[in-house]
């Protein structure tokens, strides 16, 4: 029995309503799920080449900044180049290492860690990945570097100001003599001091040091005004990918790659042997 019609439907409408109904019988359902099947799916292209679709808002909330646009570099060629010049030969401590044929500096990184070690939180508001905590990892491995390099730094004997560290010895009050305390093991020991390392780990060094690897030219980031880098944190940002670049060469070749590259390119660059 054909369900009642509603008061509110005349006789004529629902006879309409019904011719124009869709045929839905299994045989056409069935085809439609094939067909549906045989479509090929939507290439999904890594997640540091685009934005997640789920992470887009449909709408810009805010308006467009007044300023140039700031473009970023898209292809790997130059990042190759520029990961040939950081590492240099320091990647030859990778020799025999499972899957590497090449101790190049592009062969040492799989593509995604490649891009993920040159983009800063900035860049599209962090959607695409970003460094920090490769980062930390490599800013560590160079801090230890550091104070290594500066233990066995030559130190000028001189008297020291601190007074713990002079005995003065008195005999019966005839004369003073104060005798500085040396030990082979305590040679070098203060220069690793907070001030020193600052001085050499600088941003504005670090980037320099950056600038002539080229990675100035592949770093993705966002300045806050394209027209004033230096005032946005270019600096900064350098420095924070030189250390993440360390961070992954450590996570994906070990700390022995890692600890090399960072002496003979990061620190004895700066003048530290």
């Amino acid at each position: 029995m054909p369900p009642a019609r509603p008061s509110f439907v005349c006789a004529s409408c629902a006879t309409a309503l019904r011719s124009q109904a869709p045929n839905t019988s299994p045989a056409l359902r069935a085809f439609g799920a094939t067909t549906a099947q045989l479509q090929p799916p939507a290439q999904d292209l890594p997640r540091w080449k685009q934005t997640p679709p789920a992470m887009k808002m449909p709408y810009r909330l805010r308006p467009q900044p007044n300023q140039p646009v700031w473009k970023v570099n898209e292809d790997p060629e130059p990042l190759d180049e520029m990961y040939d010049k950081f590492v240099g030969r320091a990647g030859e401590a990778a020799k025999g290492q499972t899957g590497v044929d090449s101790t190049k500096g592009r062969d040492l990184l799989p593509e995604e860690v490649k891009w993920l070690a040159i983009t800063h939180k900035s860049f599209d508001h962090g959607r695409r990945g970003f460094n920090d905590r490769l980062a930390l990892l490599g800013k560590r491995i160079v801090s230890l570097q550091t104070s290594l390099a500066l233990l066995h730094a030559p130190t000028p004997r001189t008297a020291p100001s601190d007074p713990f560290l002079t005995t003065t010895h008195n005999n019966n009050n005839s004369s003073n003599s104060s005798d500085i305390f040396h030990h082979v093991a305590l040679e070098g020991a203060e220069n690793i001091t907070a001030f020193s390392k600052a001085q050499v780990l600088s941003p504005t060094r670090l980037a320099q040091l950056a600038q002539s690897y080229g990675v100035d030219k592949v770093m993705r980031w966002k300045p806050k005004k394209s027209e004033n880098l230096r005032g946005s944190g270019v600096e900064t940002v350098l420095a924070h990918t030189v250390y993440s670049i360390i961070g992954a060469l450590a996570m994906q070749r070990g700390g022995e790659v890692a600890a090399r590259t960072a002496r003979e390119r990061v620190l004895l660059p700066l003048g530290l042997r």
